[in-house]
């Protein structure tokens, strides 16, 4: 018996999208957080909150970024800057108050 399935396009497959926002997410946590756990042994005394900080600013630098490229790869990211392209009158013609 043949399957009757429908292939998708890739910009359709979505458990293959979370599939990839999954992974990017933990291996970006996991390094982020690995590197501001040794940032911060390395710049910190252990008995300092900041070395503490550093790890929590690398777990939120890792969970950010990888935010970021999740929502790209759905095509739903905010943070995306379109190109404004400004129409309007000539800056000669632009009159300029000053209070």
């Amino acid at each position: 018996m043949a399957d009757n399935r429908e292939i998708l396009p890739p910009q359709y497959d979505v458990n293959a999208k979370w599939d990839a926002c999954i992974d990017l997410t933990v291996r970006r946590f996991v390094y982020s957080t690995l590197g501001g756990a040794v940032g911060g042994l390395l710049l910190f005394s252990q008995e300092s909150c900041d070395s503490l900080a550093s790890v929590a600013f690398g777990a939120g630098l890792g969970i950010g970024s990888a935010y970021a490229d999740c929502s790209r790869l759905f095509e739903g990211s905010p943070s995306k800057l379109a190109s404004r392209k400004i129409v309007g009158t000539p800056a000669s013609q632009v009159k300029v108050i000053l209070f």
